[in-house]
């Protein structure tokens, strides 16, 4: 990419993002429900959803796109356009299997119109299934409950470590057991990051890992006490009262709760969330607005 072009890419502030640091990842972007959601993880360089595509954000070579709706997915087409623009390499796109058909024939449409290509890779995803992205990363596609076809995504740190009856040994003793083919390793596995998207309460309970991630980012659509949970749950969402109801299972370090519902001003959704979770999780809970 023309270095000129790359001084660029920080210089456009064209949609709004949040962000917060823990450990050696940063975690940065934006959602409300029914508005646009978009994440990023930039030490990792892969990005989560493109409801909508903040400039700088272009530069992930990687995206995993939990579902379709709008809000989710609307801007897929500048992500693409704008790196083919920048003359930056095509980009992989992960998304659920069922929707891949439908998302190429939305940007051969677009491609018609705008006359010009998108390039880019679109990689069906099914539940539970695994994508290396390096020796040390690994995503796991898990399924969420919603109203379309969902997934979530956990991040894994992959690492392999020497077996226990073997931590006695020399160095010369461990070697010759590996040239006679045995494995002296385990592999152990780190949750880094766990995104679900957008679900009912049965897409974190279903999926045990999610709430042994580092970093838990979720949604929290629905937060005043009136709301009827059944309903909520019925459209695939979350209420306060289901993050309050599981406190006892999140062994996050962080948890980021967003997709807040536009009936709500961000002083109501401070003020509910404050009422039953005072402690905001012993301060572990990080509201997106």
């Amino acid at each position: 990419m023309d270095s000129q072009l790359a001084e660029t890419i920080g210089s456009v502030d064209n949609a709004p993002t949040l962000a917060i640091s823990h450990g050696n990842l940063t975690i940065d972007g934006y959602s409300r429900a029914a508005v646009q959601s978009y994440w990023r993880v930039a030490e990792l360089k892969i990005g989560f959803d493109l409801g909508a595509q903040p400039w700088d954000h272009m530069a992930l070579p990687r995206y995993f796109v939990s579902h379709t709706h709008l809000d989710h997915i609307a801007a897929l087409p500048s992500y693409v356009a704008r790196r083919r623009m920048m003359k930056m390499d095509r980009p992989t796109i992960y998304l659920p299997e069922s929707a891949v058909s439908a998302v190429d024939s939305m940007l051969k449409a677009f491609s018609r119109l705008d006359r010009g290509r998108l390039p880019c890779e679109l990689v069906p995803l099914a539940a539970h299934q695994e994508i290396e992205l390096s020796r040390e990363l690994v995503v796991t596609a898990i399924p969420m409950k919603h109203t379309v076809p969902s997934l979530g995504f956990i991040v894994w740190d992959r690492r392999r470590k020497l077996k226990p009856e073997y931590a006695e040994l020399t160095g010369d003793q461990i070697r010759d057991i590996k040239l006679s083919g045995t494995d002296v390793t385990n592999e152990v596995r780190i949750p880094l990051i766990a995104y679900t998207g957008d679900t009912a309460p049965q897409g974190l309970d279903a999926n045990p890992d999610v709430y042994r991630a580092k970093i838990l980012i979720t949604e929290m659509t629905f937060v005043a006490p009136e709301h009827r949970k059944e309903k909520i749950h019925k459209h695939g969402h979350m209420h306060l009262d289901d993050i309050v109801a599981r406190r006892e299972d999140f062994k996050n370090e962080i948890v980021i709760c967003g997709h807040f519902s536009t009936r709500y001003n961000d002083s109501q959704i401070r003020r509910w969330v404050d009422k039953a979770i005072p402690d905001r999780l012993d301060g572990r809970l990080h509201l997106w607005i």
